[in-house]
C-alpha cells in the first residue's frame, strides 16, 4: 500500500482531482485547506485541516498528526503580501533563512520542498506522479489544427514565456502575428488573459504558450490549463493554446478538447527541447581556509571559462561573493576534538546525508570537496558510482603521517589537487591521479609584507621584542589555543620583560581574541596586509 499522502490544496480542481484519485485507487489521504485560498468545496466530507497561510507550522503538525509521508502540492496560491502574514514560529524562522521577499515563486516553492524534505523528513510527490494521464501529450488533441502563422506565434510565444520563466516570474505568453502581446506576471495566466480581451477587442486572433520555467523543480508548480484557462482564450479572442508536451498538465482533458472544438480553438503539446546551461560545480567547504580556497577556485573558474559556469554546495562568506548560496551554513561543520563534534554527531550525519541528497538531484559535472577530510570523505565515498566525478582539494599530509590514507581515498575519489608540489607521488603510486596546483600563500601578497612599516604604524619601538600568537580562525580552535598561548606568554615575559604579543586573526573571532586576559601588550590585527606585515 502507497504511503499516506498529505495535500496542499491550492484553489481550483486539481486537488479535487487528486483526491477523486486518491478515493478510487484506495489511498490514504488528508488535506491541508488554506483560508481564503482553497475552495470550500474541495474538502467536503475528506478529512483535512484549516490553517492560515503564514502558520506552515501548524500545517505541519496536522501532516504528522495524521500520519502522512508523502506531500503534494496542488492548486494555486495568491501570493500574500508580506505586511499581511501573521508568521508562526516555523515560519518565521523559514523566511529568514531563505530571505523570502527576495524570492520568485519557483525559487521560493524549491526552498519549501527542501524545508520539507531535509528537515521535516517527508517525501514531496508532483501532481504527475498521482495523475500521470493529465501530463501533456506531443499532439494536436482536438479536431483544429494550427495553420503555419499559429506555428510560428507558438515558436515565438514559448521563447517569450521561456524569457519570463528566467526570471522567475511566469510561465506563459501570447503572441499575435508575431508579435509579444502579454507574458504573464505574477498575478497569474487569467489576469494575462484579461488584459490580452481588452488589447483583442478590434483585432482577436493570437495563441497562448504556456511552458516550465528553467531549472524549476518540476514537482511542484507546472504549467496547467484547463476549461477555465480555455473559457478565458476564448474571451481573449485568441485562436490556440499550446503547453509543453511530457512537462504541462491537462485538467479534464476530454471537456477541454470538446469545448475547444466547439469554439474553433486547437490545443496542442509541444516538445521543448532543453537550454543547453552552463556546467555546474558543487563545492563543499567546511572551515575558513577551506572557503578561502573555495573562493579562489570559483574566481578561476568564472574567468576562465568567460562567466560560463554556475555553483551549488556548501560554503562561507568568501564563496557567498562569488555567487555561492550555501546548503546550510558552514559553520556547522567547523568543529574541533572530540569533545565538541561528539554531541554534534547526529546533526553531522544528517547533514552529510543532505549534502550527499542534493549533489545526486543536481548531478553536476563535479563534485569539488575542500578539505575538512572527516566530513568530505564520508560525502565523496558516499557518491562513488553515482556517475559525478570526484575530486578532493588539498591533499592530506601522508608524507608526514598516516601514509595509508593515500590507498584508502585512492578506492573512491577520481582526482586529487595538492598545494605542495612533493605530494603527487604519494597518491599516483596508489593509482589517484594527482595535481600540484599551487599553495595559496604564493596567490597572496605575503611575501610582501613590511615589517617596518608595521612597527611605525603601530608605534613599536626597536627593543621591543615581538612574538606573533596564531590561534586559529574558528571560535572552537580559539576557545581551546588561547589559554595554552596566554599561559605560555606569561612563563616567556619572565626572561623577557619587553615581550610583546601581535595577534592577526579574522573578523569572526577578533572580539574573542580580544576579550583574552594577555599577559603582555597584545596587537590584535585582522586584513590580509596587517597579517603579512605582522
Amino acid at each position: 500500500m502507497p504511503p499516506k499522502l498529505g495535500i496542499l490544496a491550492g484553489s481550483g480542481v486539481l486537488p479535487q482531482r487528486i483526491i477523486e484519485a486518491c478515493r478510487e485507487s484506495g489511498r490514504r489521504f488528508f488535506v491541508i485547506a488554506f483560508k481564503e485560498q482553497t475552495d470550500p468545496g474541495t474538502v467536503d466530507g475528506v478529512p483535512h485541516a484549516w490553517v492560515r497561510l503564514d502558520m506552515a507550522g501548524k500545517a505541519v503538525e496536522e501532516l504528522r498528526r495524521a500520519g502522512v509521508e508523502e506531500i503534494v502540492m496542488a492548486g494555486a496560491i495568491r501570493r500574500p503580501s508580506l505586511a499581511s502574514l501573521r508568521p508562526d514560529k516555523w515560519t518565521a524562522k523559514f523566511f529568514a533563512k531563505t530571505g523570502v521577499a527576495a524570492l520568485g515563486d519557483d525559487s521560493l516553492l524549491t526552498a519549501i520542498v527542501k524545508v520539507l524534505e531535509q528537515e521535516e523528513g517527508f517525501r514531496v510527490v508532483g501532481p504527475d506522479e498521482i495523475l500521470p494521464a493529465m501530463l501533456a501529450p506531443d499532439m494536436v488533441l482536438g479536431a483544429v489544427q494550427p495553420d503555419e502563422q499559429a506555428l510560428g506565434d507558438v515558436d515565438k510565444a514559448i521563447q517569450a514565456a521561456r524569457g519570463v520563466g528566467a526570471l522567475d516570474i511566469g510561465q506563459a505568453a501570447v503572441v499575435q502575428r508575431g508579435m509579444v502581446l502579454a507574458v504573464e506576471a505574477a498575478d497569474g495566466t487569467d489576469a494575462m488573459l484579461a488584459r490580452v480581451r481588452e488589447m483583442n477587442r478590434a483585432n482577436p486572433g493570437g495563441v497562448l504558450a504556456k511552458v516550465k520555467k528553467p531549472g524549476q523543480e518540476e514537482r511542484v508548480d507546472l504549467p496547467t490549463i484547463g476549461v477555465t484557462t480555455l473559457n478565458n482564450a476564448i474571451s481573449a479572442g485568441l485562436g490556440g493554446i499550446a503547453v509543453e508536451s511530457g512537462g504541462a498538465l491537462i485538467i479534464d482533458q476530454e471537456a477541454l478538447v470538446k469545448a475547444a472544438d466547439k469554439a474553433g480553438l486547437f490545443v496542442m503539446g509541444v516538445k521543448v527541447p532543453p537550454i543547453e546551461e552552463p556546467p555546474l560545480v558543487f563545492l563543499v567547504a567546511g572551515e575558513n581556509s577551506g572557503d578561502i580556497l573555495g573562493a579562489r577556485l570559483m574566481e578561476a573558474l568564472k574567468r576562465k571559462t568567460s562567466g560560463q559556469v554556475r555553483f551549488a554546495g556548501v560554503g562561507g562568506s568568501k564563496m557567498a561573493e562569488q555567487g555561492l548560496e550555501s546548503l546550510f551554513p558552514m559553520a556547522e561543520l567547523s568543529l574541533m576534538g572530540l569533545a565538541e563534534i561528539l554531541p554534534h554527531i547526529p546533526k553531522l550525519l544528517r547533514r552529510i546525508g543532505e549534502t550527499v541528497a542534493e549533489v545526486r538531484k543536481l548531478h553536476p559535472a563535479v563534485l569539488v570537496t575542500i578539505d575538512s577530510p572527516d566530513f568530505n570523505f564520508r560525502v565523496a565515498s558516499s557518491l562513488k558510482g553515482d556517475g559525478v566525478p570526484l575530486v578532493h582539494y588539498v591533499a592530506p599530509s601522508v608524507w608526514a603521517w598516516r601514509p595509508g590514507r593515500a590507498r584508502k581515498i585512492a578506492a573512491f575519489l577520481d582526482h586529487l589537487l595538492a598545494l605542495l608540489p612533493f605530494e603527487p607521488p604519494y597518491f599516483e603510486k596508489e593509482g589517484l591521479s594527482c595535481t600540484f596546483v599551487g599553495h595559496p600563500v604564493v596567490e597572496s601578497a605575503a611575501a610582501n609584507g613590511d615589517r617596518n612599516a608595521f612597527r611605525r604604524r603601530h608605534e613599536i619601538s626597536a627593543e621591543e621584542t615581538l612574538i606573533c600568537v596564531l590561534p586559529g580562525s574558528r571560535s572552537s580552535e580559539v576557545s581551546q589555543l588561547l589559554p595554552v598561548f596566554t599561559g605560555t606568554l606569561a612563563r616567556l615575559k619572565e626572561d623577557r620583560p619587553s615581550l610583546r604579543a601581535v595577534v592577526p586573526t579574522v573578523q569572526s573571532v577578533a572580539a574573542e581574541v580580544a576579550a583574552a586576559q594577555w599577559p603582555v601588550p597584545a596587537l590584535v590585527v585582522a586584513g590580509e596586509s596587517e597579517k603579512y606585515d605582522a
